[in-house]
């Protein structure tokens, strides 16, 4: 076994296990986020990041989300969902760490999946090398 397999192995057991842990008094009173399943056509290209408001990186991209959902607006949707208070939704969009972004075409077609920190550049690279030019 690598020891990449090894990381990736431990990564998704503390994953599994944080999500486990997480104080259900969280989700008791919380809102579901709001988001279109996986797969359903929204007209606009879609960003959808998946990661937890108590979680490091997906405190960092916060700003960037909204920073994105403002300039970008009626041109893509930005959507953040928090797995630790809406647990349903990790196993509904397949995450297996966060934070996880995913990119989807007008169509609701998964058109790439990025896990980790990403900056605004690189997630605007990224659109560009999916065709979207914003």
């Amino acid at each position: 076994m690598s020891i990449r397999t090894l990381f990736v192995a431990a990564f998704t057991v503390f994953f599994v296990l944080s999500l486990t842990a997480c104080n259900k008094a969280d989700s008791a009173g919380s809102r579901p986020d709001t988001a279109p399943a996986p797969g359903v056509a929204t007209g606009v290209p879609r960003l959808v990041d998946l990661g937890a408001d108590k979680c490091i990186p997906c405190k960092m991209m916060a700003p960037i989300l909204d920073e994105l959902e403002k300039e970008y607006a009626g041109r893509m949707d930005v959507v953040f969902i928090d797995v630790w208070k809406n647990r349903e939704e990790a196993t509904r969009y397949g995450v297996q760490l966060i934070p996880t972004q995913i990119f989807y075409g007008p169509d609701g077609k998964e058109l790439h999946r990025h896990q980790g920190f990403i900056g605004k550049e690189d997630i605007l690279a990224t659109w560009k090398q999916l065709g979207y030019n914003f």
